[in-house]
């Protein structure tokens, strides 16, 4: 039995209840996800054939000081990390270290800033120099899956409607849905209920509310969709070793559709991104 309850008056722990936020909640989640896009509008003058992802990690944390935001993921759970750099198979939580990219890599950046307690998480692709047509068409079908379950998002429908708008998209592109990992709820938590699953069935799931607070982040496979984990416990990667692509925004539903969080200041959306003069 799904049960919702006043954020104000919920324990700053992960009860299994479903938030809803006010006014000030949104504002505040406003600040910290343009915190996140702004990093990543950054990141888009850095990543280039040559440098390596523990640049792009340095960068993200230098620039959460800067802003007075930390990283979410630094010490989450032992990880050490300020970001998730996450190269071709890689699907997610992939480690920056000091292997420089190459050219015709495509990469996730996956960026989560705290913010006067507020969490703002986001995350985006970047192709690395020039980059195949089947690559290129993966990251632009990623994008599209996220914004077809974006606009999925208002009172009244349900969680298995933002999977099926994703999954349906991804499928009819010959591209395979993620089905290991999936959104969050967020806010003053880095990880909160619901789940938002990247496939399902309209009308199935979990009811939509205004004053909800999530993340929509679809990971999108050219071959199949199984994973793994591997030894370091963090990295998962295809199964197939086929290329993997992600998009993240984080949303809250209002009274009429939903507000992004972390929309680019710059306007970038999906790659390549022009470079800051």
């Amino acid at each position: 039995m799904v049960s919702y309850v006043d954020a104000d008056a919920a324990p700053l722990k992960n009860t299994g209840q479903i938030r809803l936020y006010g006014p000030d909640a949104f504002a505040a989640m406003h600040r910290a996800g343009r915190l996140a896009a702004e990093c990543l509008d950054g990141l888009a003058d850095i990543v280039k054939p040559g440098v390596p992802t523990d640049v792009i990690d340095r960068y993200v944390y230098e620039f959460g000081a800067d802003h007075g935001a930390l990283p979410a993921t630094l010490g989450y759970r032992g990880y050490t990390r300020s970001t998730c750099t996450s190269i071709n198979h890689v699907v997610c939580h992939g480690i920056p270290n000091e292997k420089p990219l190459r050219d015709g890599d495509i990469v996730n950046v996956d960026v989560t800033f705290i913010l006067d307690g507020w969490y703002g998480d986001s995350s985006r692709m970047y192709n690395v120099g020039e980059v195949k047509r089947a690559a290129e068409r993966l990251v632009e079908v990623t994008y599209e899956s996220l914004m077809r379950g974006i606009a999925a998002v208002k009172p009244g429908a349900t969680t298995g409607d933002i999977g099926h708008a994703i999954q349906s998209f991804a499928e009819g592109e010959r591209c395979s849905v993620v089905r290991d990992f999936c959104g969050h709820g967020v806010g003053r938590l880095f990880h909160d209920t619901p789940n938002i699953l990247h496939y399902g069935n309209p009308g199935e799931g979990i009811e939509l509310r205004p004053g909800m607070i999530f993340t929509i982040e679809p990971m999108i496979n050219l071959g199949r969709p199984h994973v793994k984990v591997l030894s370091d416990g963090w990295t998962a990667v295809t199964r197939d070793r086929s290329l993997s692509a992600q998009f993240e925004h984080t949303v809250g539903v209002t009274e009429t559709g939903c507000e992004i969080f972390t929309l680019s200041p710059r306007g970038h959306t999906c790659p390549p991104y022009p470079i800051a003069a």
